[in-house]
């Protein structure tokens, strides 16, 4: 047993010095550079710049070149006006027409603009995508890399656990040799030996998954082995009054929504402007050119400048434009109600953590303190277990209060800085 437990420690040793420290800024850097939801939201928001110009919005013109040539060969009879006929097999024809033609809507009843106004307003909702996405990552960086920490930190006294049980087999198994201890308390003490080693490899397991998660969400390689510093730093100066603030001005899900309603009150201006009349203009420079085999002209060619204007008036299109108008006032109404929905849930989200957020930090005070008293009763008691003044179960009952505080204190610690991870997130403050 004691070759197979310096094996076991040898090899977590040996791993824990193989393996390179992963800092949080550097798992921040290496999510925001490789992570494939934050590529695909950078991608949607290319896609909304590129959508944002005036020429989308209509508000250019449209100019194109044509070319057009007809030919035929024709077996013609022609009857004059005289009553006389004239007749031609294979008769050649010839028709060419080609030039430059502009197209532009000068008024749409204000539509173009507003429809200019709208693409900007999907561009920053990409941004608000994009920013929100990231959030969501890098707070999943953080809750993941805080977990191991915690993980790292039990793995740890699950170690002293198990430092602490082969200490006591090997007084037990000294006592039973000079004839002071029953072989009965050496079998307790290998059980607890084996309990603890068993606990560890648990845990183990545990920590090692959680890393090919991390991996993950680094969008690398998952096989890469890591070590976490070793230590949890609190933010413990958070106040609810600022979160609110920064959260009303920075929330990328709040954000998104404000513009969502800016969309709607810009999709309503569009669908009015089709009351008002549309004015276009054309323009353009042609040449034309026809030759014929038989007929009073035989060749003409023409060339210049063509100009002119359209204008159309909607007068009636069987309540079209109306159930429009409805259908978007409807959409604009239900736009605000979620940003109020919106605005509601963030109070109530921010609220909620910020109470769980104090109390977890008084729970951490509080285990601290039970920390430093259960280490206390440990080498008191073990003291008096090495002079046989008390009962293996009595030691091992000082063994298990000290494991357990310091896994309360690494789970306090845990569960405050998920809270504080969650109110910058909702506050928009979340460093990155």
């Amino acid at each position: 047993m004691k070759s197979n437990l310096y094996i076991i420690l040898l090899l977590i040793g040996f791993q824990s010095y193989a393996q390179d420290i992963l800092k949080l800024e550097d798992a921040v850097k290496i999510a925001l550079e490789n992570n494939y939801d934050i590529k695909l939201a950078t991608n949607d928001l290319k896609i909304a710049e590129a959508n944002s110009s005036a020429g989308n919005a209509g508000m250019l013109p449209n100019i194109s070149a044509t070319i057009t040539n007809t030919n035929s060969i024709q077996n013609i009879t022609q009857t004059q006006s005289d009553g006389s006929q004239k007749s031609l097999n294979g008769a050649k024809n010839l028709s060419l027409n080609y030039g430059v033609g502009l197209d532009w809507t000068v008024f749409d009843g204000l539509k173009m603009f507003a429809k200019r106004e709208q693409l900007k307003v999907l561009q920053k909702q990409g941004e608000a995508e994009l920013k929100m996405t990231i959030f969501t990552k890098i707070s999943d960086v953080y809750t993941t890399y805080s977990d191991l920490v915690q993980q790292q930190q039990q793995l740890v006294a699950l170690d002293t656990a198990i430092v602490i049980s082969h200490q006591r087999l090997t007084t037990a198994q000294n006592r039973y040799t000079i004839g002071k201890a029953s072989k009965l308390e050496v079998l307790n003490a290998q059980v607890d030996l084996n309990t603890d080693t068993s606990s560890q490899l648990k845990q183990l397991e545990i920590y090692q998954n959680t890393k090919i998660k991390l991996n993950e969400i680094l969008a690398r390689d998952t096989s890469i082995n890591f070590k976490v510093i070793n230590e949890t730093t609190i933010d413990k100066s958070l106040l609810l009054n600022n979160l609110k603030d920064l959260s009303a001005k920075q929330n990328p899900q709040l954000q998104a929504q404000i513009l969502a309603k800016n969309s709607a009150e810009l999709q309503l201006k569009q669908v009015k402007a089709g009351r008002y009349p549309t004015v276009k203009i054309n323009s353009g420079y042609s040449f034309s050119h026809t030759e014929a085999s038989l007929g009073f002209v035989t060749q003409s060619q023409g060339k210049g400048f063509v100009y002119g204007f359209s204008a159309a008036v909607p007068i009636f299109n069987g309540f079209y434009q109306s159930r429009n108008e409805k259908i978007a006032k409807i959409q604009l109404d239900t736009a605000d109600i979620q940003l109020q929905q919106q605005k509601t849930t963030l109070n109530s989200q921010l609220e909620t953590a910020f109470q769980s957020y104090q109390t977890n930090l008084e729970l951490t005070n509080i285990e601290e303190k039970n920390v430093a008293v259960a280490k206390e009763n440990l080498d008191i008691t073990l003291a008096k277990f090495k002079i046989g003044t008390i009962t293996p179960i009595e030691y091992r009952t000082a063994q298990l209060n000290y494991i357990n505080a310091l896994v309360r204190l690494s789970n306090a610690q845990f569960q405050t800085k998920l809270y504080e991870i969650s109110l910058k997130s909702l506050a928009g403050s979340l460093s990155f």
